[in-house]
């Protein structure tokens, strides 16, 4: 059975031949339970691509309940084809949902699936679904990899209607920065499909089956950058117009008219973003031709990279103010229980108010409240010129005081000074490889605000629970008394500092070895300690990371430190 690349969804180019492929693939084996598999044999058989056939190898004879590794139960199967099969199944171990790949030991793509497997795990990039497992074991190949119940395919998405524009640009840029940081480690995905990617319930964009969906199927590709490049411009056609950009129907999208050719997003739907129009157009350019209007074409995820940097930023909407209902009255208002409600159209008799205090009792009770008040000014009157005069002589006692004593004896505190920093380090205890971005670290204390370190991309605000922070390590040169430590941030940050111990001879490589002294949030935080503090080593360690350009990361711009 031949076998096609969907990497960008089987793009055709403009010279006049036809696509690929009638119908492009609707599978993948990264799905969620309510993203149900579409894979047939039927359906892998209508193009070509695939460099090998699998030949008769039948997948392996598995089913519900049994367990892989002593670890792995196997809970439903998504997907069986060309002699593997993708489940869902439960770690019992760590007690969490887990997708697996399986296929026979001697299956002709069986070294190709693993070697993918473990490359994908080596990324360790948080915007793609991760691979937990690759292993050979009993005549089996397994792969298991993360489960995501809280996302939903972009097919799923684009079934109700096209994204909203701050959406498209968030799902354009946050996976064209993933696929160029996948190609500069080598890796490549293939086929890149509305299935293949995710929206998380934060608003996070994921990417499944980087390498391994490709491997599975036999795919590869002469210029694998294009096609990643092609297929992200098909996802944001698609995303724009809920239209496939190629005369086919795919992945429950209806295609363009035929023998009209690729035109731009904004010619199939009004009201489409003009920047973002044109840049799918760009990214969807074959061999040198391309409808768009004023720019070149992009062939590789770092182009693509570069021209969103270069479209003017598009922000989230304004959250839609909705004004509180108007005030209902009942007839259970004070002074009407009870009461006939008024005919409509009759006038009603306004009551007489009652007359004020003209009575004999009245004007007694005037003349005594009236009696109490002038009593109550005069005593008040009394009292504070009495204070008043006591003030003076206290004054003047005071003034003798100070002219008899001399010279004032009260130490004045000196003025705070700056302490110069005389190194920086990253500092990662909880982390795989213990470092986080160590090249821009001096950027913290060079008195530039326009230069920072940042941190790794993260998909929460706490690191995607991955760690409880990471931080910045000053050394001061020496023991010295630090009163404060001023931190400029790229967006609001939670930042704590911590100090080392002041006899401590060289810089702890332990986070239990600093201790908390302050605490705070902001862009620009002064952390001052409650207690008098001397130390060589600080520690300021971020907690909360602000969101930037729609992914979590924190972004120090300069350190101050001060006596």
């Amino acid at each position: 059975m031949a076998e096609r690349s969907t990497a960008a969804v089987d793009v055709a180019d403009n010279s006049g031949d036809k696509p690929l492929t009638a119908e492009a693939d609707q599978s993948t084996a990264d799905g969620v339970a309510k993203n149900r598999e579409r894979d047939t044999e039927d359906v892998e058989a209508q193009g070509s691509g695939g460099t090998e056939s699998p030949g008769k190898v039948s997948p392996p004879e598995l089913h519900s309940g049994h367990k892989l590794a002593r670890r792995y139960r196997l809970e439903e199967c998504v997907t069986r084809l060309d002699g593997f099969s993708s489940w869902r199944a439960v770690d019992e171990k760590l007690r969490r949902a887990v997708g697996v790949h399986l296929l026979p030991a001697d299956h002709s793509r069986a070294r190709s699936v693993l070697a993918a497997a473990r490359s994908s795990a080596l990324l360790g990039d948080p915007r793609f679904v991760q691979v937990l497992d690759a292993v050979e074991e009993n005549d089996l190949v397994y792969v298991v990899h993360e489960w995501l119940p809280d996302a939903t395919e972009l097919t799923a998405l684009l079934a109700s209607g096209p994204l909203e524009v701050y959406d498209a640009y968030q799902l354009v840029s946050q996976t064209t920065a993933a696929m160029a940081a996948a190609h500069r480690e080598g890796l490549a995905h293939l086929r890149l499909n509305p299935n293949a990617v995710l929206r998380t319930s934060t608003g996070q964009w994921r990417i499944r089956g980087l390498a391994v969906n490709a491997a599975l199927r036999g795919i590869s590709s002469e210029t694998p950058q294009r096609t990643d490049t092609e297929a992200i411009g098909a996802l944001l056609y698609a995303a724009l117009t809920q239209r496939w950009p190629y005369e086919n129907d795919a992945y429950g999208l209806s295609g363009l008219p035929k023998d009209i050719g690729l035109i731009a997003p904004d010619q199939v739907r009004a009201g489409v973003h003009r920047g973002l129009s044109e840049l799918a157009m760009r990214a969807l350019a074959n061999d040198g031709a391309t409808a768009s209007r004023h720019e070149s074409p992009c062939t590789t995820p770092e182009e693509l990279v570069k021209a969103i940097g270069e479209m003017p930023r598009i922000r989230p909407p304004e959250p839609a103010f909705t004004a509180p209902p108007d005030y209902q009255r009942t007839t259970y208002q004070q002074g009407t229980y009870g009461r006939q409600a008024p005919r409509p159209g009759v006038t009603q008799p306004v009551p007489t108010p009652p007359p004020p205090l003209q009575s004999r009792t009245g004007r007694a009770l005037k003349w005594a409240v009236s009696a109490l008040l002038i009593a109550a000014l005069g005593l008040g009157s009394w009292q504070l010129a009495d204070a008043i005069m006591d003030r003076g002589g206290k004054s003047e006692e005071t003034n003798q005081t100070q002219t008899t004593d001399g010279d004032d004896k009260t130490p004045t505190k000196p003025a705070s000074t700056p302490i110069s920093i005389s190194g920086a380090h990253d500092f990662d205890p909880f982390g795989a490889d213990g470092s986080e971005k160590p090249r821009d670290i001096d950027k913290v204390y060079d008195n530039s605000p326009s230069t920072y370190w940042q941190t790794d991309y993260y998909l929460s605000s706490d690191f995607g629970r991955l760690k409880p922070g990471v931080g910045v390590i000053l050394d001061l040169g020496k023991v010295q008394e630090v009163g404060k430590v001023t931190v400029s941030f790229v967006g609001d940050t939670s930042v704590e500092l911590r100090a080392a111990s002041s006899d401590a001879s060289s810089q702890p490589t332990s986070f239990d070895a600093y201790t908390k002294v302050a605490g705070g949030s902001g862009t620009s935080v002064t952390l001052k300690p409650d207690e008098s503090l001397k130390s060589r080593y600080l520690l300021v360690w971020l907690t909360k990371l602000p969101q930037i350009d729609g992914e979590w990361r924190g972004r120090v711009a300069d350190i101050k430190v001060t006596s």
